[in-house]
């Protein structure tokens, strides 16, 4: 499978980690960034959901 034909949360996945890994940002700096980016987004799906 190539990647134009895998699930758009592995393209994203990808394109995230290639951006990181141009900008050479350290992985213990990625995964805070990454941890807060999360908790954000899944406070807006709680949103969404009507559970916020």
């Amino acid at each position: 499978m190539s990647l134009n034909e895998a699930p758009a949360e592995v393209q994203l996945a990808v394109d995230l980690i290639e951006l990181l890994e141009l900008n050479q940002v350290a992985p213990d700096l990625a995964l805070k960034a990454l941890a807060m980016v999360t908790a954000d987004y899944e406070r807006k799906l709680g949103v969404t959901q009507g559970e916020g």
